[in-house]
């Protein structure tokens, strides 16, 4: 009997209005036709839009179609019986070439409360920045609901919302609630819950290719805000070589980061879940018992829980990206 083995799916490119040409100049990545391609969707359970595993004798399967006949041995029992034949991670890289809207999730209560299945909790790794590059993460003062939707109507919420100037490595954690946007110049790897529910705040008053302003969810959104003021938005973390460091520690998943300069062995015995590799610099080889595979920047990798043994072989230093659920 074939055994499971790490899985590589073809990726699912998303034309957008505020989309550029990195994800092709810069991860190599094939975008094909697209002109504005704003996101690489490497691993996807969402319904229509599941990623195909590209190798090896399970392609040409959908993601969620192996989780029916491999259950635990692919997603570790615990994941099986809460998500059951549900992917729970979604794994993107963006490319921001303009501003994204301002926008929010809703955290699952909410999602559940109005029908959905999951919230959207999201952490953004930053591969390259130009200079000067900013993104939006909270609020930079406490405001009221009346105060927000008063900034809102007269178009000054820039005002009241914390603003951060950004360059790769840097790293952030957005709960679902925290009102976030990118600015342009801005490439990054997202890690977040399978979910594609986004309520659009503010747009810039952008029309779409057939000259229609996009849709706002401006009341959807008003529930699902935190407007709870922080001391940090950025998730702060040591830089080691060698050693798989945390990034963020939730529920919903645990990403670690690998910076590497050395073959390093991962065990993963002790541990009952999936577990998914994202390259976001350099190269490697990722050799398992039965084999071996390489594993580039703009690639993820998604190794079954049966698999416990990894060694990682890096080309030059290389960083990967480890996720999975505690």
């Amino acid at each position: 009997m074939n055994k499971l083995y790490p899985l590589k799916f073809k990726p699912l490119f998303k034309e957008k209005i505020w989309g550029g040409t990195k994800i092709k100049d810069v991860l190599g990545m094939d975008i094909q036709h697209l002109s504005n391609c704003g996101e690489a969707w490497v691993l996807s359970g969402v319904t229509n839009n599941e990623t195909i595993v590209k190798e090896g004798f399970l392609e040409g399967n959908e993601l969620n179609e192996l989780i029916e006949v491999y259950m635990e041995d692919l997603v570790g029992e615990k994941v099986f019986d809460k998500y059951k034949n549900e992917f729970p991670i979604l794994v993107k890289f963006i490319d921001a070439n303009d501003y994204l809207s301002i926008q929010v999730h809703p955290d699952d209560a909410l999602a559940q409360k109005r029908g959905l299945s999951n919230g959207k909790t999201e952490m953004w790794y930053i591969i390259s920045a130009d200079k000067g590059s900013e993104l939006i993460a909270g609020f930079s003062r406490k405001v009221d609901k009346d105060t927000y939707l008063s900034h809102l109507k007269n178009k000054t919420l820039n005002e009241v919302l914390n603003i951060e100037k950004v360059e790769a490595g840097n790293v952030f954690f957005m709960p679902a609630g925290r009102i976030h946007a990118l600015g342009p110049g801005i490439l990054l790897a997202e890690i977040q819950q399978t979910s594609d529910v986004t309520y659009r705040i503010y747009d810039y008053d952008r029309k779409d290719s057939k000259g229609q302003l996009r849709e706002l969810h401006i009341e959807e959104a008003l529930e699902a805000i935190d407007f709870t003021v922080y001391d940090d938005y950025r998730s702060q973390y040591p830089e080691i070589k060698n050693k798989s460091v945390e990034l963020v520690n939730q529920p919903c998943f645990t990403t670690n980061l690998m910076n590497l300069s050395q073959p390093f062995h991962r065990d993963y015995g002790q541990l009952d879940s999936f577990v998914i590799l994202t390259c976001v610099e350099g190269k490697s080889e990722i050799h398992y018992p039965e084999g071996n595979t390489n594993l580039r920047a703009g690639e993820c990798l998604l190794v079954p829980a049966i698999m416990d043994q990894l060694l990682i072989k890096p080309h030059n230093e290389t960083k990967i990206m480890e996720t999975f659920i505690l």
